[in-house]
């Protein structure tokens, strides 16, 4: 046991493995209010309200959408709150795209507007004990030039979906609680801060802000208890000196915290801390509040960036968070799929592009170690001084919301590809910085300003290569927030490829479906690994996300923005496993990732396939067989197109096509250590369903969704590549929906469709047909 010397407010004790005496259940309630709504669009008549369960989206949607929905909804709920005498009852919203109106008991609450951040409506006054209570939210998504993102949906770029599309939470506390950050009317105020501005790995040197408010009498003799958890068990608790707080007022308390032998948050390690602060009242837990939290240290350097005092050259991506047909309104545990596959296909950080998203991904990011550059909602629009302010107040909206987030290293407090005024900018970095006081909160912008920590342009912004080899603004790096797309599609990149004068337009581009053929695929691939590669010789560039992780609509376009290394259905394309081979094969993560040596041969091996056969690979050598036969024993091949990269693609030449099999085996220090096939397909006869969970199995209690793919393969297994049949999904068994076009064709031999499960009490059983080929079946049970 240890003094802390005292910090602005109080003395702090620490004690490890300390109880500080027995304490009666906390007061604070949290569920789930998603359930039981009814919904309608304001084009309906009042007799059309339907049954429907939040997240919601306004409009099922086609694969390509050109003509979003875009108006008024309503949204009603009658709910009771059983005794809340004494009590404050809050209503969370997580997101409502884009302007809400919420009544209770026919009483106007609040009115709150933007889509991307949450919001909390006090509804304590406008309740009725022990009676049916009904709330109505009335939803409008339509252009609006006031507040983010401004610009008219027609010329955004992406779709902002409309409808209560994020979850829907009721609070219940005493009426003396620690707020919620967006409830914060101060500067660095609102719920719990948790910070540490010290870290190494004996010891990590922090703080805690918690901001009480009290509605009730006076408080006297009020304390805080602080218990630190780690994944093994492990507690950390102290306790604060009693303070009193005045009626109908509110309080901040700063503590500072040590931990010895600190756990680490790291992209290989991402270890979390639970932080449950207790407001304790004469031996009573009053009030209740848990953050997840970690403890690391991230800095920029003079010669780049650091976690942990190990320097890192950041990989990553960008996301758009929609899926296909149901926009933005998916469940938790689709957020964290997601975030998975980012971290399968080898990144380790995302730009979340161009707007905030889900809680549910941030807490996934955190979970699986992916750094995050957290970003205002915004592209190519800079509205009015209304529009301006209401920026403004995102940004505070997004610092208190996902300040404690070890994942988010940097802070876009500006509008993508916009160009803003310099009292703006001025204006955004301070509201930043005073609700990250703290350093190495570090902002990021498009613009090479001097407000801004970093710079972080898309490549097309600058004439190449120039601006980015040959940069140097001393501490304030670049990063390279795009690329691998635009240049590419604009016809004006393509820096040292000889061929590249060859290709089509439709060829060259890295915008490529999965069902565009080998050739195509290859292109694009090769199109972010020289891309990749010209990054990296810049000096002070500190890392790097291509556009983009998954394909996207863009609302008004009348196909889909296809950069993605996976298509909207998140099948991966050749690039996928190009960023995947770039991860060091001795890197162990979490055994339910994707991580050590891999080998992938980028080739269907038809007659019509390359004869240069690509095999992406992490390994120190890779041996190709074609039907056993030894093709040839290589390292990497290395050209001025990859020279800087990690790990170079192996290109194999193979004499002439022979139907078979293609085996690549990947060696590491002499030893085989993965292996690999492709065979050439055969005739189509089958389909084989299957669904994807990514390690995150269905919720068995709420409402989920995942995709189940129909592939139309021969007998062996093989995927037919260039199949097209159109693929027809019945679900026989279960508390589900199927959620797509349907019958729908089949894209390089493969079929999807998203099941939406309302619950997974009992089996649920799909089946899938197609003329002339054997039905697939599928069973997925609890």
């Amino acid at each position: 046991m240890k003094s802390i010397s005292k910090p602005i407010i109080f003395l702090l004790l620490i004690v490890l493995n300390f109880s500080f005496g027995k304490v009666q259940a906390q007061s604070r309630t949290k569920v789930n209010f998603g359930f039981d709504w009814e919904f309608k669009r304001e084009e309906k008549t009042a007799s059309d309200w339907e049954k429907i369960t939040i997240p919601h989206t306004a409009k099922i949607e086609p694969l390509v959408v050109n003509n979003q929905f875009q108006g008024t909804s309503w949204y009603q709920k009658k709910f009771k709150v059983g005794n809340f005498k004494n009590k404050k009852v809050f209503l969370y919203f997580e997101g409502v795209m884009q302007e809400a109106d919420v009544w209770v008991n026919d009483q106007k609450v609040t009115n709150h507007k933007g889509g991307y951040l949450p919001f909390m409506a006090d509804v304590t006054a406008f309740l009725k004990p022990k009676k049916d209570n009904i709330i109505k939210v009335k939803v409008n998504n339509e252009d609006n030039p006031e507040f983010l993102p401004g610009k008219p949906l027609k010329d955004l770029d992406f779709n902002y979906y409309g409808g209560i599309y994020r979850n829907v939470y009721l609070i219940k506390t005493d009426k003396l609680y620690i707020t919620n950050a967006v409830q914060a009317d101060k500067k660095a105020s609102g719920g719990i801060y948790v910070n540490f501005n010290d870290v190494n790995k004996n010891s990590a040197l922090g703080t805690v802000q918690v901001h009480l408010k009290n509605e009730f009498a006076v408080a006297k003799d009020i304390s805080l208890q602080f218990i630190l958890t780690n994944k093994k068990g492990e507690k950390l608790e102290f306790k604060s000196e009693v303070f009193a707080i005045k009626s109908n007022s509110d309080k901040g308390i700063t503590q500072k915290i040590v931990v010895k032998n600190p756990k680490l948050w790291s992209i290989s390690n991402p270890n979390l801390y639970n932080l449950e602060v207790q407001v304790i009242s004469n031996n009573k837990m009053i009030d209740s509040y848990s953050e997840k939290v970690g403890i690391r240290k991230s800095e920029i350097k003079d010669d780049g960036y650091y976690l942990n005092d190990e320097k890192l050259y950041i990989t990553g991506t960008n996301e758009h968070q929609e899926y296909p047909y149901l926009g933005y309104a998916i469940s938790d545990e689709s957020q964290y799929r997601d975030a998975v596959k980012i971290k399968n296909a080898g990144f380790d950080f995302v730009r979340l592009s161009h707007y905030p998203h889900a809680e549910a991904f941030l807490n996934a990011c955190d979970e699986l170690g992916i750094l995050v550059m957290n970003s205002l909602t915004g592209w190519q629009f800079f509205g009015n001084e209304t529009f301006q302010k209401n920026a403004i107040k995102d940004i505070r909206d997004m610092a208190r919301r996902d300040r404690n987030h070890p994942s988010i290293i940097f802070w876009e407090a500006s509008l993508n590809e916009t160009e803003m005024s310099e009292s703006f900018m001025t204006e955004a970095t301070k509201a930043l910085k005073e609700e990250l006081p703290f350093p190495n909160n570090y902002s990021a912008c498009w613009i090479d300003n001097s407000n801004y920590d970093i710079f972080i342009p898309a490549r097309q912004h600058g004439k190449a290569p120039d601006y980015w080899t040959k940069y140097n603004k001393g501490n304030r790096k670049i990063f390279i927030a795009e690329y691998g797309d635009w240049e590419y599609y604009a016809q004006n990149a393509g820096f040292n490829q000889k061929e590249f004068s060859n290709l089509k337009e439709e060829e060259r581009t890295s915008r490529q479906l999965r069902s565009n053929g080998e050739k195509r695929l290859l292109q694009q691939a090769y199109n972010f690994q020289e891309a990749a590669n010209s990054n990296r010789k810049g000096t002070q560039t500190i890392g790097e996300a291509n556009w983009v992780m998954f394909d996207y609509n863009r609302g008004y376009s009348n196909d889909l923005e296809s950069s993605g290394i996976s298509d909207i259905f998140r099948i991966p394309k050749f690039a996928y496993h190009f960023y995947q081979s770039q991860r060091d094969a001795n890197i162990a993560l979490d055994k339910k990732l994707v991580s050590g040596p891999m080998v992938q041969i980028a080739n269907y091996w038809t007659k019509n396939s390359p004869l240069d056969v690509t095999v992406y690979s992490n390994c120190d050598e890779v041996s190709l067989y074609l039907n056993d036969v030894l093709v040839d024993r290589q390292k990497p091949t290395i050209n001025q197109n990859n020279d800087e990269l990690k790990h170079a693609p192996f290109i194999f030449k193979v004499e002439k096509f022979i139907p078979g099999t293609l085996r690549a085996e990947g060696f590491v220090k002499g030893e085989k250590v993965v292996s690999t096939i492709v065979k050439t397909p055969e005739s189509a006869t089958k389909i084989e369903l299957s669904y994807d969970v990514s390690s995150k199995a269905i919720n068995p209690d709420f409402p989920d969704m995942v995709f189940v793919y129909a592939k139309i393969t021969d007998e062996n297994g093989t995927v037919i590549p260039d199949v097209i049949n159109e693929v027809t999904f019945a679900l026989s068994e279960g508390d589900a929906e199927l959620v797509g076009e349907n019958p729908v064709k089949a894209e390089a031999g493969i079929a999807t469709i998203i099941l939406k499960t309302t619950s997974l009490k009992k089996s649920i059983k799909i089946t899938s047909s197609s003329e002339r080929l054997q039905n697939g079946t599928l069973t997925i049970s609890k």
